[in-house]
């Protein structure tokens, strides 16, 4: 393992103390735009061509084996998107030092790298 590598690790572990330093909310899962039909055999939706409803924002996350979908209001996606934004770059951050620590682990022990 190289200075540059011990570097590496270093800067990766640093942007993620400050990312959790900020004392701001961070949230799991992603946000989606979804079109939907609602089923009614008159509406537009079921047309040639169709013109779905929407567009309806939708917060997903995991808990556990659990997939969680919750649908946001204009107001409360704005209001959540920082967070869920800050929580994709947390995970993010963990990849890349796990990655970095592994590959250090590997060739400190001479496994296969």
């Amino acid at each position: 393992m190289s200075a540059r590598d011990d570097r590496r690790i270093a800067a990766a572990r640093q942007r993620l103390v400050d990312l959790l330093a900020e004392d701001e909310v961070i949230l799991p899962g992603g946000l989606i735009e979804r079109m939907t039909r609602c089923g009614k055999p008159n509406c537009r939706c079921n047309g040639d061509p169709p013109q779905l409803h929407g567009p309806y924002a939708q917060w997903g996350y995991s808990r556990g084996r659990e997939r969680i979908t919750r649908r946001l209001s204009a107001e409360q996606t704005e209001r959540y998107r920082p967070a869920i934004e800050r929580g994709r770059k947390f995970t993010e951050l963990l990849v890349e030092l796990d990655e970095l620590e592994l590959r250090r682990v590997e060739h400190a022990e001479g496994w296969g790298t």
